[in-house]
């Protein structure tokens, strides 16, 4: 690793680390906060839990967050699922929620309410998702990770699934994430260096509804966590590097039963042309700062023009060449920004492809 200005003694931490807890356990609360980032504090429970639904609602000040004014700051967390504690094993445990104002109705910021709501109309259809994370590490001064300082290293060819000194940057930081995710269970099914140095990518899925939203969500707190014990930054900037770089992505795939089954490219082909209906509105929630990576350029799309064709990277919509072999299979929406919620990405697909729900819609930018 780079130089670092963390201050951070492993060898004393462990012995705290290894210290008995006496039968307690720690929940720490993992929220989303106003400005698409994660928040998190920690809840001493007096025994094991198995379900989430074992867990107590707990709160939060919403004026510190974005997420609510400083004369009616109190904002609550409703525990959703929960996750094995990479950091501190045992029975400890990380607990996904969801934001609620004191009136009883979802935050403002509280995207997964109206996406599940969505997958629960839809559950006949069995929606599949996988989402392809791609993110930048940085060092502390905010310049990417093995790059000369206010520098640049050589052009774009070698690094992609790169190998070697030069090639790759901070793979112990991606190594870390990938077997954390791993205990935490985490449906991670890959990773990969990226085109530019110091871009990396991880897969999460396929899982069904609404999971997918838990768990991309889940394996973004890990990864801000894993690199903090580094001294480094995470970007999710969708264009960290102005130029001719890569930006980053969050390409979404998503197959549901009539798109697996034979003879299912014509429900692929059908989603695809509604999907070209609403471009507008699915940008919209696809991110900030999208236009500078949706280009036309680096493997992009150009932000408002809408296409899809079969194994062409440069389409708003990709279809699997295997796919369009075997005449089924899934589709990859290569549009959402690195940054994008995925509860407003796959909610919005849903929604687009079967239609609206009573009281949801997710194409608006903000609610």
């Amino acid at each position: 690793m780079a130089e670092s200005t963390t201050i951070s003694n492993t060898e004393n931490l462990m012995k705290y680390m290894k210290l008995d807890q006496k039968g307690a356990v720690l929940a720490e609360y993992i929220w989303i906060d106003g400005s698409n980032g994660v928040r998190t504090k920690t809840k001493t429970l007096k025994k094991a839990v198995k379900d989430y639904k074992e867990l107590p609602e707990w709160n939060f000040d919403g004026s510190s967050t974005g997420q609510a004014p400083g004369d009616n700051s109190d904002v609550y967390i409703r525990p959703v699922a929960i996750f094995p504690d990479p950091f501190r094993g045992g029975d400890n445990i990380l607990v996904m929620t969801e934001t609620w104002d004191p009136d009883g109705t979802p935050n403002k910021f509280n995207y997964r309410h109206e996406c599940e709501r969505l997958m629960e109309a839809n559950a006949k259809h069995e929606p599949w998702f996988g989402l392809e994370q791609e993110y930048t590490i940085l060092g502390p001064d905010g310049w990417p990770y093995g790059w000369p300082k206010g520098g640049y290293p050589a052009p774009q060819g070698p690094y992609y699934c790169g190998v070697g000194t030069g090639k790759v940057f901070c793979r112990d930081i991606v190594e870390a994430h990938y077997k954390a995710c791993l205990y935490a269970g985490i449906q991670i099914s890959g990773i990969n260096a990226e085109v530019m140095p110091s871009q990396w990518e991880y897969q999460v899925g396929p899982c069904e509804g609404i999971a997918l939203g838990d768990h991309l969500w889940m394996s973004r707190y890990i990864l801000y966590r894993v690199a903090e014990e580094f001294g480094a930054k995470i970007t999710i900037d969708p264009k960290p590097i102005k130029g001719d770089w890569n930006g980053t992505g969050l390409h979404t795939n998503m197959s549901t039963a009539e798109m697996r089954k034979d003879g299912g490219m014509k429900a692929i082909e059908d989603a695809c042309k509604k999907l070209g209906e609403r471009n507008e509105e699915h940008i919209l929630v696809y991110g900030e700062g999208n236009a500078e990576r949706m280009t036309g350029e680096h493997e992009t799309a150009s932000i408002d023009k809408f296409s899809y064709g079969v194994a062409n990277r440069g389409a708003s919509i990709r279809i699997p060449r295997q796919c369009a072999k075997e005449g089924k299979g899934y589709f990859e929406d290569r549009r959402p920004a690195s940054n994008g919620d995925p509860y407003r990405i796959t909610g919005i697909l849903m929604e687009t492809i079967f239609g609206f729900e009573d009281g949801v819609d997710l194409s608006k930018a903000e609610k």
